[in-house]
Order: structure tokens, then C-alpha cells, then sequence
């Protein structure tokens, strides 16, 4: 035992593995059989720390509402506010101020909180832990567990530390969140060399494992911070959430337009007071210009329109976390994706059975029971065939495991392969319950790693005494000395063939299993090893794996169609792993490259673009390498979402550009570290998500198009003014309502527009390009040169005609507005004609419109409205004008789209291109082929 005086001194973490049983007691100074005294323990937990994983500091309410704020057009409008209020403007300071408000509570609203992954691993440590202690056994919780503590598991129970096993037996771990293998882990107490990786350390057991069969002793060798999940904790922690491409996009836009606003403002004030204006009247026109010039709707509508993208992505299954990664899902240009509960069904499958000489396969995929076993494309008649009979019969009971029904899911109770097995029997149209009651069980030797096979002893109703056994090919064909041939005749076995079929499963990844069958005597009432000699008869085998997702086929091939790379990061074997890779068709050519762990560890920093480049699957990494391949990927400029459902995915969930968790299989881990959670675990709703993504983002640059033109045309109208010495056309107060009415009016339709119908031929958009390109550009500062010399024309024309100012104002307002009516039409399609869109394909255009006419005539004819914006009524004559100046501005973007795009104007739009056939699973062989709809 440890003195008072001491701290422990263990081997570094991660080396207890290649230590043998005597040396890893000697090192943490405890007792393999009686455990720690309990004064020990208790001075340990001093010095230690408790088993659980450390708090993390976040940041209040008030801070989140803050932030909201820091934003520099915001900066610029508050700065407006207060010299608005020092001029004595108490409305248009309050309705300034008004906006900014506003914005920042949509902000506040969406604030996600980012850290809640790590609540999720202290979650999962968090249990009860049987440990001996002074040689009693007791019943404590995780967070009292110590270095050195010998700790019981048994079936059902939840690993509460990281364990090096003393005693093993029958022990199988579910470990599949941890390491991403597929199947439970067999345990057992031998040292490993020191090169194993973690998912193949047979002799540990890590911190929230799950314990699936038999019981073990093991000794406490990591807690807290210093298990597997501590350190997947701290990844987390450390993973920097990146900005998404909109979050970077809109940040230097509002800067470079932040940066041209000032300096149009400070130019205004300059050229007015160098010519002698008064100043308080230069500073009025310096904010009318720099709220005329800012797009006040811009960061609200850009929260709404992600927000009706969240919505139409939670009616195809797919939930947001985060507003933003509703766009960077449309700019996605490499999906990581894992390979256990995302491409595969995580539920291991028999698909092939071969008996009595022939192979049959095997349909459906899943715990579902819904399949069918055949023979020759039809379905097989288990009367014809004894041999395939008698081998579904001995799977279905010479096996532990139940299946049971809860919510509408089937559930398994005990190992995945049995429950494989089971569900292949009721395929075949046995009932595995009323086969144990009519063979019930008399007594079994169960599975180990030296006996590598099981064996159950069974009396049917006429008193015959059967043998069921079950277990490695290898050590089946070695025991069995026939075999039964396909109408049940018991013949001489043929090894050599035996092992050629199994070979030949083998290499297609498959798991393969034999089994067999021993009359016994009628007296035969328990069951040894040696009885069972020299009396086997090999029944046939069953080859299973964890099969694709039908629907993941379908998705992968129309990722690829919209130039989106697939690869697949998993903790699974190579083998397995390119088994699936190849029925996806992943890979140049459909040829996957398979790089693992220990090739990615050897791999310098320098090499790896190059490797990440030409790979498609990376098979058994660790957390640390699927978050270096993510920023390798991004560092070559690449827009990544990650998908993943285990532990071992957090970090690098956390760190892409999208982390996408599946919300059925999926830990709660993986759930708050990730954007997006598919609530059916369907690969497939990532294609939706992708077409809505990039339907948002099409929306956005709609929005930013059609808004900026009345924030520039606003901000010339101010400085033509200036520059010409003439009364100002349009006031701040009047540009703030011109800005938030035609932005919620009839900006906001925009975020309601339908993807278009090409939206998934096109390739990604680079995250480099700007939100508007060098043609979009020319369109707005067109469209504002229109704007500026339409509502400045009008408005000298007015004051011409000797109108009021406020009448010529108001005239100046309503060309703005009208124009923006006649430009939410352009803007519906960037590219295509008006025509080709169709008016009623958005029902929100009409409702718009409406809305903004009934507005604008209450601004330019209801008493109350001309006193608080400084309107008033104009003649009707002055209509037939403004609104000649909406025609032509459609009529100029119009003829300017078909210039640029004229192939839009002159065909139909695309429609979206079939799909290639969705890859053949080589495991199946028949002649059936499937087909992506």
C-alpha cells in the first residue's frame, strides 16, 4: 500500500497494456484479490481527485447579449444613434436604436451553447461501480473509484475506469463509442505487445464500455481526466469551433462596407463644412448618409432565412443546433463520414448461408425480421433442405441472446452476432422462442478464446438428446468427422472444401461461423467437452457483417453528383472498412485506398495533404488522427462536415465546418458536440440538408442583391446633394423605414424561395468566393446609379414644380420603394429570367407586394405617418411616374441577365440528372440488382 506520505507513480498512460497482471499491482501498490484498504482509498481520493471529468467555465447571459452587439455595422448605427440624440432627434434616435435592439434579441434567441458535449462525457462516467475493498465487495459510485481499486464487472454493467484486466471469463465489452468497432471485444488478462492500438487491447477496458457478456475483475489504472474520455474531453475543449464560410463572408463584407460607409460619411461632412454649412447640419446629412448606406435588415434577415432553412430541414429529418451550418452544408466539399451507425446499419446481418453443398443468400438488413433466405432466387422450403434447416436451428439455439420489442424498434439483449443469427431463423420462418421450448435446454459449455467454440445440450418431446454447437471454422472442421449433405444424409467431410468455402466468405470481410451437431445418448444429462468427441457433424456456416444502408447507397452516389467527396473515417479493421468502401463505389474509380492508424502516425506533416488527397477510407484512427485529417482537409481549403455517432467522433465533430451526429444511434456525446443531428440516422437527409443548405445560400446572396442597391442609391441621393449644395431628398428617420420596410416586406420573400431546379449539378461554391461575385457587382451598382438619378431627378422635379419639400420627399421615398418592388422580381432567380421562374411558384411574392403597397400608401396618406416620418400626400399624377421608373428598372436587369446568361433564357431549366446504379453488394449472389431511384 501507498504511505501517507507518497503519490503514486504509474507507468505513463496509455503502457499499462504491455504490462503483466504482477507488475501493474506492484506499480499502483495494491492487492489483486482484496483490492485497496478503505483508509488507502480514502487518502487516495485526496490526492487524486475524484473520477470525473473537469467542470468548464462559461459565459453568463449578459456576456452572450453583449456579443450581439459587436458587429461592426452595429457600431456604426449606435454612433448614429447618439449623434442623432445630441442633434435632438429623439424619434430617429429611438428608432435607430430600435433596430439595433432587435437585431441583437434574434441573435440572443439562437445563441447555442457550444460547450454542452462536455456536460454529455461527465454524463457517461458518471455511474455505479462494484469494487473490493479490503476483500469485501461494495457497491459505490464512479466518482469514488482510485488508482489501484479492483473493480467487478458483469453483464449489463457500464465500465466505470480505465481497467487493466486480472481475471476474464467470457468477458465480451461493447466499446463501439470509444473505438468505433463494429462487434463487442473479447477480454482477456494476457500482457499485449506495446505497438497495440486501442481498439485491439484485449487486456483493457476504458471508461463507458459497456459490458455484454460474461464477468472480469480488473484494476483501476486511469480516472478522471486521465481516462480515454478525459482525454477525448480535453480534444473537445481544445477543438476550435471555426467560423462557418457565411460567419466569414458576412464579417468582411460589413467590414470593407463598414470601411467605404465612414469614409463616404466623412467625406460628405468635410465637403459640406469646407463650403460653409452649418455643422449640425452636415452631421444630420453625414448619419442620414451613413443610415442610408447601411442594410439595417441584413443581420436580421439573415438570421431568419437560416431560420426557414432550419425549419425545412427538420421536415426532412434533419435538426440544426447551429443557425449558421444551415448554409455551410450547401458549401460542403468533403463529407468525413464514419462507417458504424452512418454508412452501415450497425446491426451485424447474416447474409449468406452455406449448407449441405450449396449457398444461399440471405435478404433484408437489421434486427427487422422482414427477409427472406433463398434458393435459387426464391424463397428457400426448409423441408427440401435438412442441412440449411438443421444449421438455422442450431444458430437459433446455441445462443444467449433475446430480442425484444421496444417503441417499435427491436432491441438486443446480449451479443450482436447472436442476435444475427436469431433473426435469420425467423427469415427462414422459424420461431426461435418455440424452438426453445420444444428443444429445451438441458446444460452448455459456454464460448472462450482456447475453446473457441459453444456448445448447448438440448431433449426434444420424444426424448432425443442433441448437441448444438457453434463456433470458429476452423475448430469445427477439426472436431466435426461428417457432414450433412443437402437432403440430410450424413456423409464423410470434406475439410479441404469446408475451408475453401469459408475462405472465400472470408474475403469478401465477412464473419463467418460453423456449426454443428452431436447425438448423444438418451441419459446424457450435462455436458463436458470430451463427450462431445468423435461425434460432430458439420451443418453448414453463416457469414454475416454489418451491412450499408440502402438509402446511404442512394445519398453517397448524389453527393457525388454535386461534387461533393465522400471519405470514410472509421476505428474499424481495414478489412471490413474497404469491404463497405468498395459497395459505395468510393475512390477513384470505384477502387478504395485504405490508410490506418499506424500508417497516418508514420505520416510526417508535410506528406499528409498528399495522403489525405488520394485516400478514401482511413481505417482504425484514433480521435487524435480523425481531428488532424479534418484540419489537413481544411488547411487544403476544403468546406468539411463530419459525421459520426460515437465518443471517439466528438472532437472532430467539434472542429469541422459541419459536424452531423446521428440522433438515433448516436451518443449524446456526439449529439452536443455536432450542428446537425439526423433524427433517422439516414445518410441520406445530409443530401437533403445539402439542397437546403444550398438553397439558403442562394437565398442569402438574393437578399444581400436586392437590399444593397436602395442602401447605396440612399447613400448617393445624400452625398449628390451635398456635393451639389441642394436640400437633402430623403431624411434619416425616412431612410430607416424605407430600409426595414422593404427588407421585411419584401427582402424577407426571398428566404422563401424554393432551391432552384439545378441546384444539386452544381459544384460547391469555393469558400474563397466572395458573397458577390464581379457580375452581381455591376447588376447592384447599376441598379443604384438608376435609383440615384430616378429619385433625385424626381425630387427636383417636385421642388420644380413648386411641391412642399416634404411633398418632393415623400416622392423620393416612394421611387425607392417602387423600384425595390420592380428589383424583388429580378432578384427571384440571379441568373434566370422572370418568366422562367413564374410568379406564383413563391406564395410569399404576392403577400409581399401587397404588404408593402398597403404600407407605403399609409406613409404617404395617413396623418399620424406624415408626422412621424415627415411625409405628406402626394397627387396621383406623380404615380404614373414613379412607377415608369420600376418598369424600366426591371426592364434594364432583365435584358442585363440575358446578356450575361443568355443559355437561361433560351432553354428550359435543368432538371436534375438520374443518378448512376447504386453499387451491387458483391455479397450477395444472386442476380438480383438494385437500382438508386
Amino acid at each position: 500500500m501507498a504511505s501517507p506520505d507518497r503519490t503514486l507513480h504509474p507507468p505513463p498512460r496509455g503502457d499499462h497494456h504491455e504490462l503483466p497482471v504482477h507488475e501493474v499491482v506492484l506499480l499502483l501498490e495494491t492487492d489483486h484479490e482484496r483490492g485497496l484498504g478503505l483508509d488507502e482509498a480514502a487518502l487516495r481520493l485526496e490526492l487524486e481527485g475524484p473520477n470525473a471529468l473537469p467542470p468548464v467555465d462559461r459565459r453568463g447571459p449578459l456576456v452572450r447579449f453583449l456579443v450581439q452587439f459587436h458587429h461592426p455595422l452595429i457600431y456604426v448605427l449606435l454612433a448614429a444613434a447618439v449623434a442623432t440624440l445630441l442633434l435632438g432627434e429623439v424619434v430617429d434616435a429611438g428608432v435607430i436604436l430600435a433596430v439595433v435592439l432587435i437585431n441583437a434579441g434574434i441573435g440572443f434567441v439562437q445563441e447555442t451553447r457550444a460547450e454542452q458535449a462536455l456536460n454529455a462525457l461527465m454524463a457517461m462516467v458518471r455511474t455505479q461501480a462494484t469494487v473490493v475493498r479490503d476483500g469485501v465487495r461494495r457497491r459505490i459510485t464512479s466518482e469514488d473509484l482510485v488508482p489501484g481499486d479492483l473493480v467487478v464487472l458483469e453483464t449489463g454493467d457500464r465500465v466505470p475506469a480505465d481497467l487493466r484486466f486480472v481475471t476474464a471469463h467470457e468477458l465480451q465489452i461493447d466499446e463501439s463509442a470509444l473505438t468505433g468497432e463494429s462487434v463487442p471485444v473479447e477480454k482477456v488478462p494476457m500482457a499485449l505487445p506495446a505497438e497495440t492500438a486501442l481498439a485491439d487491447r484485449a487486456n483493457m477496458a476504458y471508461s463507458g464500455g459497456l459490458v455484454t457478456r460474461g464477468r472480469g475483475h480488473g484494476i483501476v489504472v486511469a480516472t478522471g481526466a486521465d481516462t480515454e474520455i478525459g482525454r477525448i474531453h480535453r480534444l473537445v475543449g481544445e477543438a476550435e469551433v471555426l467560423q462557418t464560410p457565411l460567419t466569414r463572408k458576412i464579417g468582411r463584407f460589413s467590414r470593407v462596407l463598414t470601411v467605404i460607409i465612414l469614409g463616404l460619411a466623412a467625406l460628405a461632412f468635410a465637403l459640406g463644412t469646407v463650403r460653409g454649412e452649418p455643422v449640425d447640419e452636415m452631421l444630420t446629412a453625414a448619419v442620414a448618409l451613413a443610415v442610408g448606406a447601411i442594410p439595417e435588415g441584413l443581420p436580421a434577415v439573415v438570421t431568419i432565412t437560416l431560420a426557414i432553412g432550419v425549419a425545412r430541414m427538420a421536415r426532412r429529418r434533419a435538426i440544426i443546433r447551429r443557425l449558421p451550418a444551415v448554409e455551410t452544408l450547401g458549401s460542403t466539399t468533403v463529407i468525413c463520414t464514419d462507417k458504424t451507425g452512418t454508412l452501415t446499419a450497425n446491426a451485424m446481418t447474416v447474409t449468406t448461408i452455406v449448407a449441405g453443398g450449396r449457398s444461399h443468400p440471405v435478404t433484408g438488413t437489421g434486427y427487422a425480421s422482414e427477409g427472406q433466405v433463398l434458393d435459387d432466387d426464391d424463397p428457400a422450403d426448409l423441408a427440401r433442405h435438412p442441412a440449411l434447416r438443421e444449421c438455422l436451428v442450431a444458430g437459433a439455439l446455441c445462443n444467449d441472446t433475446h430480442l425484444t420489442e421496444t417503441a417499435g424498434r427491436r432491441e438486443v439483449a446480449g451479443d450482436p452476432t447472436e442476435a444475427a443469427l436469431l433473426v435469420a431463423a425467423e427469415k427462414a420462418g422459424l420461431d426461435p422462442d418455440q424452438l426453445r421450448r420444444r428443444l429445451p435446454r438441458l446444460d452448455a459449455v459456454p464460448f472462450d478464446s482456447e475453446r473457441r467454440y459453444m456448445a448447448t445440450l438440448h431433449r426434444d418431446e420424444s426424448g432425443r438428446v442433441v448437441v448444438y454447437i457453434k463456433g470458429a471454422v476452423e475448430r469445427l472442421l477439426d472436431m466435426a468427422t461428417h457432414e450433412l449433405d443437402r437432403d440430410g444424409t450424413v456423409t464423410a467431410i470434406d475439410t479441404d472444401a469446408g475451408h475453401a468455402r469459408a475462405d472465400e466468405l472470408a474475403g469478401r470481410a465477412l464473419r463467418v461461423l460453423a456449426f454443428g451437431r452431436a447425438e448423444m445418448p438418451a441419459s446424457t444429462t450435462a455436458l463436458t467437452e470430451g463427450l462431445i468427441d468423435g461425434r460432430v457433424t458439420l451443418l453448414g456456416l453463416q457469414a454475416m457483417f454489418d451491412p450499408p444502408r440502402p438509402e446511404a447507397l442512394t445519398a453517397v452516389s448524389a453527393c457525388r453528383d454535386a461534387g461533393i467527396e465522400v471519405k470514410m473515417i472509421t476505428g474499424d479493421h481495414a478489412g471490413t472498412a474497404r469491404a463497405i468502401a468498395e459497395r459505395f463505389a468510393l475512390g477513384h474509380g470505384g477502387v478504395p485506398t485504405v490508410v490506418t492508424g499506424t500508417d497516418l502516425a508514420a505520416c510526417p506533416d508535410e506528406d499528409l495533404p498528399e495522403l489525405v488527397a488520394g485516400t478514401a477510407v482511413f481505417a482504425r484512427v484514433s480521435p487524435e488522427q480523425k481531428l488532424r485529417l479534418v484540419r489537413s482537409l481544411q488547411a487544403a481549403g476544403h468546406v468539411v462536415a463530419m459525421t459520426g455517432d460515437g465518443v471517439n467522433d466528438a472532437p472532430a465533430l467539434r472542429r469541422a465546418d459541419i459536424g452531423v451526429a446521428m440522433g438515433e444511434g448516436g451518443t449524446e456525446v456526439a449529439k452536443e458536440a455536432a450542428d446537425m443531428v439526423l433524427t433517422d440516422d439516414d445518410f441520406a437527409s445530409i443530401e437533403a440538408a445539402v439542397e437546403e443548405g444550398r438553397g439558403v445560400f442562394d437565398n442569402l446572396r438574393k437578399f444581400i442583391t436586392f437590399i444593397l442597391p436602395t442602401s447605396i442609391g440612399q447613400g448617393l441621393v445624400i452625398l449628390a446633394a451635398i456635393a451639389l449644395a441642394t436640400t437633402l431628398p430623403i431624411l434619416p428617420v425616412q431612410v430607416l423605414w424605407v430600409n426595414m420596410t422593404t427588407a421585411v416586406a419584401l427582402g424577407l420573400v426571398l428566404a422563401f424561395e424554393p432551391p432552384e431546379a439545378d441546384v444539386m449539378r452544381r459544384p460547391p461554391v469555393p469558400s474563397s468566393r466572395p458573397l458577390l461575385t464581379r457580375s452581381l457587382a455591376g447588376r447592384i451598382a447599376l441598379v443604384s446609379a438608376l435609383m440615384l438619378f430616378g429619385a433625385f431627378g424626381l425630387f427636383e422635379w417636385a421642388l420644380g414644380q413648386d411641391e412642399p419639400v416634404a411633398v418632393a420627399r415623400t416622392v423620393a421615398v416612394n421611387v425607392f420603394v417602387v423600384v425595390q418592388v420592380a428589383y424583388l422580381l429580378n432578384c427571384r432567380s440571379l441568373e434566370r429570367p422572370m418568366w422562367r421562374v413564374g410568379l406564383f411558384s413563391n406564395r410569399w411574392v404576392p403577400a409581399g407586394l401587397t404588404a408593402m403597397l398597403g404600407l407605403q400608401l399609409l406613409f404617404t396618406y395617413a396623418p399620424w405617418m406624415n408626422d412621424l416620418f415627415h411625409s405628406a400626400p402626394i397627387h396621383p399624377a406623380w404615380w404614373l411616374g414613379i412607377t415608369g421608373l420600376g418598369v424600366v428598372v426591371f426592364t434594364v436587369v432583365e435584358v442585363e441577365k440575358w446578356l450575361r446568361h443568355p443559355r437561361h433564357a433560351r432553354r428550359a431549366a435543368p432538371t436534375r440528372p438520374r443518378r448512376p446504379p447504386t453499387p451491387v453488394d458483391p455479397g450477395r449472389r444472386h442476380d438480383r440488382r438494385t437500382r438508386a431511384r
